[in-house]
């Protein structure tokens, strides 16, 4: 990496990036002036004069016009930079490239859990879910009990852990909203990280028990049980007998053993959150370099955020297989404009204070960098909210960019393992299927290395290049999916952020 305190990242960008604080009045060389301005690290400044209705590019992409003219050395932020949307052509296709995909006999392989009908855990938990807010209590106690001592006899379980909800009444059903949270609970219920489910209802709820087990073709048996509070005798009683279930479970969920399988079984939901001016520099594409590794060994890269790549929709159309695909992601994209209509919300321009800070003027920046996570492949599929991700390679699953939100939707559709980039040191967490964080800066690795798994931040420090981060990334994912705890686990992360998307109207 240059040791000059720009970086260009294309040669017809009108903006550069600063690799660290500039100070006012500071020399640039390379664009022989001096700064106008402080300039934090991570933040644009002007490259040459850029008239006012002027196009402001970074990566040769458009993230805006200059909403006054701009001096070249002046900081280019929110401030004088204006969200104007434009057409964009789709090209379906047009940047679908074949894959060179390893040969099935010298794919990488990782340490599993193999299920009966052939699905690979990279984790081994006891689930427990509730159909409705009323039995939330329940689930939370029932997995509270099985502590760590309590567990000392079962060395192969990973924990027994509640996903409690905030929804199951007072919601219209039949409506989209209901579909999407039994959706939600049944993608976890089958999960392949889960060994057993334990649902317990209260019984008097719009979302029944048994309807949900019925509808979504869940089969109970010894490691799928199911409880109505009202019909087993109330709150402590059903604590008790959920207690007794779950003891019954964990002996049948201790016999599993992880087992040597190939890397095809890993499904990876890519998520970022705290997003800063580096997160399009480092972790966002070294980790699509991974995902790239990822899908020629026969893997699954599940994208998601789709407010998060409106504005770069058409770097993803390029890359779909055929142009339904394309057109299902435009039609999510429509579905979205309305959804949003009138609201200062994310998907209309206003990126987070964090965002801000860490250098994002907008929305089609933010998403500039976003959807680089999902590397170069094709794009084989578009999935709603929890929908099962039946085929392999680059997916997009719909959703929220509200992190816990997306990645409740991923895992539910069958994501079993999470890689979660940040720049400003997201403190995220999930079950059953762990999360590996990646920082994307060293300044913040080194402050915040108890919540950090990888410092992407090594490329500008020019240690590595993006090919050699996207292959460390790759090894961390083996090897986190063998088994090896994420900082996110060692911390004990991951019950509080299972939260399936709110739709509609709540009466």
């Amino acid at each position: 990496m240059s040791t000059s305190p720009l970086i260009r990242l294309h040669p017809e960008d009108n903006v550069l990036v600063a690799k660290e604080p500039l100070a006012l009045g500071q020399e640039l060389r390379e664009l022989s002036v001096r700064a106008r301005a402080q300039v934090p690290a991570g933040h644009k400044i002007a490259a040459r004069a850029i008239a006012k209705g002027e196009p402001v590019r970074k990566y040769n992409a458009v993230i805006g016009v200059a909403a006054r003219d701009i001096e070249a050395g002046d900081y280019v932020h929110s401030h004088n930079v204006a969200l104007v949307d434009f057409d964009r052509d789709p090209g379906f296709g047009l940047d679908v490239r074949p894959v060179a995909y390893v040969p099935e006999g010298e794919r990488a392989s990782f340490m599993g859990y193999v299920r009966e009908d052939g699905r690979v855990g990279t984790r081994n938990f006891i689930g427990l879910l509730s159909s409705v807010n009323c039995s939330a209590t329940v689930i939370r106690r029932i997995a509270d009990h099985f502590t760590k001592e309590r567990l000392a006899a079962f060395p192969n379980v990973d924990g027994v852990a509640a996903f409690p909800q905030t929804t199951g009444c007072g919601m219209s059903s039949p409506s989209p909203h209901f579909d999407l949270l039994r959706r939600t609970l049944a993608g976890y219920a089958r999960h392949p990280n889960m060994a057993g489910v334990l649902i317990v209802g209260l019984g008097c709820e719009r979302n029944q028990v048994a309807d949900l087990v019925d509808s979504q073709g869940l089969e109970k048996g010894r490691l799928l049980r199911t409880m109505v509070m009202q019909e087993v005798g109330g709150t402590q009683e059903t604590i008790e007998a959920g207690i007794r279930a779950v003891e019954e479970m964990l002996p049948i969920a201790n016999s599993y053993r992880r087992e040597r399988v190939p890397a095809s079984h890993i499904k990876v939901g890519l998520e970022c959150g705290g997003s800063d001016g580096f997160s399009s520099i480092t972790a966002n594409p070294a980790l699509g370099a991974a995902m790239d590794i990822l899908v020629r060994h026969g893997g699954t890269a599940i994208l998601s955020e789709t407010p998060e790549i409106h504005g770069v929709e058409y770097m993803l159309t390029r890359r779909a297989i055929t142009p339904e695909v394309g057109q299902k992601l435009l039609d999510r994209l429509a579905w979205w404009e309305e959804y949003t209509r009138g609201h200062n919300g994310q998907f209309n321009g206003v990126v987070g204070p964090g965002n801000q800070a860490g250098g994002l003027a907008n929305i089609f920046e933010k998403s500039l960098g976003s959807a680089m996570k999902g590397g170069t492949t094709p794009l084989q599929g578009v999935y709603e909210y929890a929908q099962p991700i039946d085929s392999s390679g680059f997916v997009f699953m719909d959703s929220p960019g509200y992190d816990p939100v997306a990645v409740t939707g991923q895992i539910a559709s069958g994501a079993n393992l999470i890689c979660f980039t940040t720049g400003r040191g997201s403190m995220f967490g999930s079950k059953p299927a762990p999360t590996i964080k990646l920082a994307t800066n060293s300044p913040m690795y080194r402050k915040l290395s108890n919540d950090m798994d990888i410092n992407c931040g090594a490329i500008l420090d020019g240690e590595v290049d993006l090919p050699q981060m996207g292959q460390r990334i790759f090894e961390a994912i083996l090897r986190h999916a063998s088994g090896e705890p994420t900082k996110s686990e060692e911390l004990g992360l991951g019950d509080n952020e299972f939260v399936p998307w709110h739709l509609g109207i709540v009466s």
